[in-house]
C-alpha cells in the first residue's frame, strides 16, 4: 500500500508548513494550497487524495462553504474531510460536522489526535 495523500487547505502558510512537516515525518504524502477555491480545483483534477484538512475560517470561501462542494465532487465523495479551526467554542464542532466534515480538530493542532483521525484512511 502506498503513502496516504493529504491535502492541507489553510490561508496561513505557517500552519501549512507545520502540518506538512509533521505529516511527512509520519510518511504521509502532502499537497497544500492557500484557498478553498484552489482546493476544489486540486480535488477535481486529482482523485488520489485520501483526506482533506481544511481551515474553517478563510477569506472569500470558508470551510463551511467548501466542505459541501468537496463532497459533491464524484471522485471525492468518500474522502475524509477534517475541519481544522481555531474556533473551539461550544457548538463549533457540531457546526463543522453539520457542514459535512467527517472529523474536527481545533488549533493548535494536537498531533496525536490528528494522527489518530488519519488512521481511519
Amino acid at each position: 500500500m502506498g503513502k496516504k495523500r493529504v491535502l492541507i487547505v489553510d490561508d496561513d502558510s505557517r500552519n501549512i508548513f507545520a502540518l506538512v512537516n509533521t505529516l511527512k515525518a509520519k510518511s504521509y504524502d502532502c499537497l497544500s494550497c492557500l484557498s478553498a477555491e484552489e482546493a476544489l480545483k486540486i480535488l477535481k483534477e486529482n482523485s488520489s487524495i485520501d483526506a482533506v484538512l481544511i481551515d474553517m475560517m478563510m477569506p472569500e470561501m470558508d470551510g463551511y462553504e467548501a466542505i459541501p462542494l468537496i463532497k459533491e465532487i464524484p471522485s471525492q465523495e468518500s474522502t475524509l474531510v477534517i475541519a481544522v479551526t481555531a474556533q473551539a467554542m461550544a457548538g463549533d464542532r457540531e457546526k463543522c460536522l453539520q457542514a459535512g466534515a467527517d472529523a474536527y480538530i481545533s488549533k493548535p493542532v494536537d498531533v496525536d489526535k490528528l494522527l489518530q483521525i488519519l488512521e481511519e484512511i
